[in-house]
């Protein structure tokens, strides 16, 4: 009779462990619904790299590195991560080469606006001024 309990336990310790081990993979497998909402043309175009500078002007500490991983996911090349000099709430995109439509993509990405000042002496293509408004999308929770 006990060998029965300890076979009945066993089989559903196994069930239970499955149908973790199941869901796990299915949600390890899925995308933050915030990450999935952005469009296609909010990534950056194969075989093109557009360097951006981002910057952080709240007062949130990390919300520039949050920004960058976010970007860099999307294929733009971030290659400059700092502090503005001037904290503002909303999150612009400025265009330092002369390519607006790349600095609209960064927009569409961010939620952003776009404005122009052209400075070639920076060697980015963009600058991100990341404002207070700017939501880092939820990361996913793996158990």
């Amino acid at each position: 009779m006990k060998v029965g309990r300890w076979i009945l336990l066993a089989a559903a310790v196994s069930g239970a462990a499955y149908y973790g081990w199941k869901r796990y993979e299915r949600v390890r497998g899925e995308q933050p619904a915030s990450v999935t909402e952005a469009s296609d043309d909010a990534k950056a175009p194969p075989n093109t790299r557009i360097k951006i500078e981002v910057l952080n002007a709240t007062t949130t500490k990390g919300l520039a590195r949050r920004a960058t991983l976010f970007l860099r996911d999307r294929g733009f090349d971030v290659v400059a991560i700092g502090t503005a000099n001037q904290q503002q709430d909303q999150t612009v995109v400025i265009d330092r080469s002369g390519h607006p439509a790349w600095a609209k993509l960064i927009a569409n990405a961010l939620g952003a606006t776009v404005t122009t000042r052209r400075d070639s002496s920076r060697y980015v293509d963009a600058t991100v001024l990341v404002g207070a408004n700017w939501r880092p999308p939820a990361k996913p929770f793996y158990p």
